[in-house]
């Protein structure tokens, strides 16, 4: 049986969760289209979860995929923060308002929730992916026991080849390209920075794994390319960003199609780990700054702080904007059509 097989999708196309941008009417419209519909859950609770995955439901008969964030859990480091409020404080003031007294971790790993673990046994998703990292083996045996397909983020080789050995039923192969974090397991090792190509080619070779293909796709011919190179699937999120469904604001739908599509930048500045954003008005900052941000995710709760102060002063260009180097070729357009739109233009250069 093949991985599409065992998933139960016709069509070779994942919507990659986006965590905050995907939602539960954007993972439907995409299952229901023959793809398969992703919801990201790592920056809520159990409880906020446990909703996505049921507005999912109530919406599809289709199989979709839950992903989470699996990093180790966030060290606070005082100075670094204290440092950090300092260096952002003038940009507070400048909308007239003061940076938070203190940072804290907003998010919860998978591996110290078990209440997140519990919900996700019980409700058992068809599939369920990992960012980061991979959680414990009790956690996977338990998640494959329930009837999940699992799925994880590879950057390398070694990664991957840590994902097999875990058992996990198939890699992400992300590449440099790919907009939104990086999903290094180690933020603070060497990163080779494989481009999409070299990655996905090299894993399908070497990893032993089925390989989805992430980084940079954006129309069918990316879709046939990645195929062509021994992909079983690919992954997008930066094409379903502009559409309807998703629930990126105007501001960043603006900054889609802006001069700061053609320039995205990795940057730590807004969430403490490495992510590929829109290049904007905080990602500067983070450049002429030239600090050591804190850990992910304290970092992201000054972050937030910072986009909430702008907005409500009326101001862009502060929030996590995340995209991938292909943002120029966006197309707004309702998913379901652009899911047609990309299997047609696959099907056209298999011609």
């Amino acid at each position: 049986m093949t991985l599409l097989q065992a998933i139960g999708i016709t069509l070779p196309i994942v919507q990659a969760p986006m965590a905050g941008v995907s939602t539960p009417e954007l993972a439907a419209v995409v299952s229901n289209a023959g793809a398969m519909g992703s919801i990201g859950v790592g920056a809520t609770d159990a409880s906020g979860a446990r909703a996505m995955i049921e507005g999912v439901r109530a919406r599809t008969k289709r199989p979709f995929n839950v992903n989470l964030f699996v990093h180790a859990p966030a060290l606070s480091d005082a100075a670094r923060e204290t440092s950090w409020l300092g260096a952002l404080a003038p940009v507070f003031n400048g909308f007239g308002v003061e940076p938070p007294a203190a940072l804290r971790s907003i998010y919860k790993s998978l591996v110290e929730n078990d209440d997140m673990l519990a919900m996700l046994i019980d409700l058992a998703p068809p599939v369920v992916s990992f960012h980061f990292g991979l959680p414990s083996a009790n956690a996977i045996a338990a998640l494959k026991s329930a009837g999940c397909v699992l799925l994880a983020t590879a950057t390398n080789l070694a990664e991957a080849h840590a994902v097999k050995d875990a058992g996990i039923d198939a890699v992400v192969a992300q590449g440099w390209e790919a907009g939104g974090h990086r999903g290094m397991f180690d933020p603070d090792a060497p990163d080779n920075c494989l481009g999409t190509m070299a990655l996905t080619r090299l894993l399908v070779l070497r990893s032993g794994l089925p390989v989805i293909a992430a980084g940079g796709i954006m129309d069918g011919h990316g879709i046939r390319a990645a195929l062509d190179l021994g992909a079983v699937a690919v992954q997008l999120g930066t094409a379903f960003i502009a559409c309807p469904e998703s629930s990126a604001d105007q501001a960043y739908r603006d900054a889609l199609t802006g001069p700061g599509a053609e320039h995205t930048v990795m940057t730590q500045a807004i969430s403490g780990r490495p992510a590929r954003c829109l290049r904007n008005r905080f990602t500067e900052w983070g450049e002429q700054a030239g600090l050591a941000a804190p850990g992910y995710p304290i970092a992201y709760d000054a972050g937030k702080a910072l986009n909430a102060a702008a907005k409500a002063a009326g101001k862009s260009g502060f929030g996590a904007q995340w995209a991938g180097q292909g943002a120029p070729l966006a197309r707004a357009m309702p998913a379901a059509e652009l899911v047609a739109t990309l299997v047609e233009e696959c099907r056209a250069q298999a011609r």
